[in-house]
């Protein structure tokens, strides 16, 4: 089963968008639309894609008709081709065409997130590399876009700055400027927040046997060459896992994981990601 979003994050964000919206004001369907008046609208996909997000669309119905019910044809991280009825929400009509826009945006786009993510996944099939996604999210939407990449079959990176330590290389040019290593900050990390899984970036093979010798949990190999990826694994042998990062995308993420890279991490997946196309259409 897919992990929802954490409690309260789907109705938080659905609010937020219906107020930037103005949906309690619809001018025209307060005028126009009976309030009493209750009707079933189908989700219909216009494209091939992977669901994500339908719980969020239905929380937008329930903000006006809090019992909105939906009967759901796709589950959540599951393919659809085009011309498919994915779900159908039954509700008053002016809570239909109040929220159709918001649920339809979030629908749209965390699809798309889920989508993209299937095809890495796909990608990198029979490899043991695990696609990751990253931080590189739309401000406020972090864990439902995350939620949308393990729709996709994708793997969560950290969340956030308190949930992961990472030496990145502005970091290690701080640290060089205190006169202290890497091994260094890794300890400062490890007696501040004891427990707490640590990663160091580098970005060139001669930077691997200090990063190793820090002893963290993780060592990201950013930019590098397959070649450089390749060499840095037989290094290592087990002693980090090994995440490649930097400009992946689907033409290079099967060699970048034949390299025997544990994982791949690729911004894409949510700053990249496209709509997929879903209409909602009323039918009385």
């Amino acid at each position: 089963m897919i992990a929802p979003p954490p409690e309260g994050v789907v109705r938080a964000a659905v609010e937020a968008s219906l107020a930037e919206d103005r949906a309690a004001e619809d001018v025209t369907t307060l005028a126009a639309v009976t309030p009493s008046l209750r009707g079933t609208a189908r989700f219909l996909a216009k494209q091939d894609g992977v669901l994500a997000g339908m719980l969020v669309a239905l929380e937008a119905f329930r903000v006006f008709d809090p019992v909105a019910e939906l009967v759901v044809h796709v589950q959540e991280g599951e393919g659809f081709r085009s011309r498919t009825v994915l779900a159908e929400v039954t509700c008053t009509v002016r809570a239909m065409l109040q929220a159709e826009r918001v649920a339809l945006n979030y629908l749209q786009r965390l699809c798309g997130t889920a989508t993209l993510t299937r095809a890495f996944v796909q990608a990198v099939d029979g490899t043991s590399a695990v696609i990751l996604d990253t931080r590189k999210t739309t401000p406020g939407l972090r864990d439902l876009e995350k939620y949308a990449v393990r729709c996709g079959g994708g793997t969560n990176h950290r969340r956030d700055l308190a949930s992961m330590a990472m030496i990145k290389d502005n970091h290690r040019e701080a640290l060089a400027r205190a006169e202290l290593s890497l091994a260094d900050g890794v300890a400062a990390i490890r007696e501040r927040t004891p427990g707490v899984a640590v990663e160091v970036e580098i970005d060139a093979l001669d930077q691997l046997e200090a990063a190793l010798e820090a002893n963290p949990e993780w060592i990201l190999l950013d930019n590098m060459s397959n070649a450089d990826m390749a060499e840095a694994v037989r290094h290592t042998r087990g002693r980090a896992k090994l995440e490649a990062s930097g400009g992946v995308n689907l033409k290079t993420v099967r060699a970048i994981a034949e390299t025997g890279v544990d994982a791949i991490s690729v911004g894409a997946l949510t700053h990249s990601a496209g709509s997929v196309d879903i209409s909602l259409d009323l039918e009385f």
